[in-house]
C-alpha cells in the first residue's frame, strides 16, 4: 500500500515514514524539502499517484492567529483537492485532544478548520487526536513564560511519547476509515503546573512556575479537564518516567 506522509520528515512523520516501511507498506515522505509543498500545490500530483492513503502530520512554521489559519486552510484544501484527483480513499490528519475546547486560541480555530474540511470533502478519513507530547513540555513553558515566570494552570494532562503517537497514526492509516475522530493518550495523568515544574527543574532551568487558575493555555482558558480525552481513548504505553531515564 503507498502511503503519503504530509510533514513526513518532521518529528512524526520521520517515525511514521520508518514505521509503515518496517511493516511492508510503501510510505513516501512529502515535505517542502523533498519538493512537495501543500501551500503552492507543488509536487501534489506527482506524489500522489497510485497513493491510497494520504497521512497528514504537518504543521505551520508560524503559529501567529492569521498566519496559521492561512496555512491550514490553504494547504488542507489544496491537499484534498489533489487528492479526489488521484483517486486518494483514506485521508488521516493528526490533530489534538481538547481541539473543539480551545477554540479561543487562533491555533485551535485553526486546527478546527482543518478538521472540517476534511470531514466536508468527501474523501473517507480518519481525525487522530493526540494529547501534548513528552518531546514539547518545553514548549508549553516557552509560551506560557513572562520574564522569567511561566504561569500554568492547575488542570489535568496525560501527555505522550511522539513514537507512541506515530504508531498510533500509522495503525489508523492502514486501517478502513473510521469518518471520524480516534483519540490517543499517555498511561498517567499530571497536574500541568506540577509537570512543567519538575521538567524545568530536570533540566536546570531557572524560571520560576507560578501556580494560576486563570493562566491560558495557547491563548485558552482552560477547565481542569479539558486536555484530556474521553473514556474511549487508546493508551498508549510509555511512561514519562520511562521516557526520562532514556534521556539521560
Amino acid at each position: 500500500m503507498k502511503v503519503v506522509v504530509i510533514g513526513g520528515t518532521g518529528l512524526i512523520g520521520s517515525k511514521l515514514v520508518g514505521k509503515l516501511n518496517e511493516h511492508g507498506h510503501e510510505a513516501v515522505a512529502a515535505a517542502p524539502n523533498t519538493g512537495v509543498n501543500t501551500l503552492t500545490g507543488e509536487g501534489l500530483a506527482e506524489v500522489l499517484k497510485d497513493a491510497s492513503v494520504v497521512v497528514d502530520v504537518s504543521n505551520s512554521p508560524s503559529f501567529e492567529d492569521n498566519a496559521v489559519m492561512d496555512f491550514f486552510r490553504t494547504s488542507t484544501t489544496n491537499l484534498l483537492k489533489a487528492e479526489t484527483e488521484a483517486g486518494v480513499t483514506h485521508h488521516v490528519a493528526l490533530s489534538v485532544v481538547g481541539t473543539e475546547r480551545l477554540q479561543e486560541s487562533g491555533y485551535f480555530r485553526a486546527k478546527q478548520t482543518q478538521e472540517e474540511l476534511i470531514k466536508a470533502s468527501g474523501i473517507p478519513y480518519s481525525i487522530v487526536h493526540a494529547t501534548q507530547f513528552f518531546e514539547f513540555m518545553k514548549g508549553i513553558a516557552d509560551m506560557s513564560t513572562d520574564g522569567d515566570t511561566v504561569r500554568l494552570a492547575p488542570v489535568k494532562i496525560q501527555p505522550i511519547y511522539s513514537d507512541d503517537v506515530a504508531a498510533a497514526v500509522g495503525r489508523t492509516a492502514v486501517g478502513t476509515p473510521v469518518n471520524g475522530m480516534v483519540e490517543v493518550a499517555g498511561p498517567d495523568q499530571f497536574q500541568l503546573d506540577e509537570l512543567i515544574r519538575k521538567a524545568l527543574t530536570t533540566k536546570n532551568d531557572p524560571r520560576t512556575v507560578i501556580t494560576d487558575p486563570h493562566a491560558p493555555y495557547s491563548g485558552a482558558q482552560v477547565k481542569e479537564t479539558t486536555l484530556l480525552p474521553g473514556p474511549d481513548a487508546q493508551i498508549a504505553q510509555t511512561k514519562l518516567t520511562d521516557w526520562l531515564a532514556q534521556q539521560q
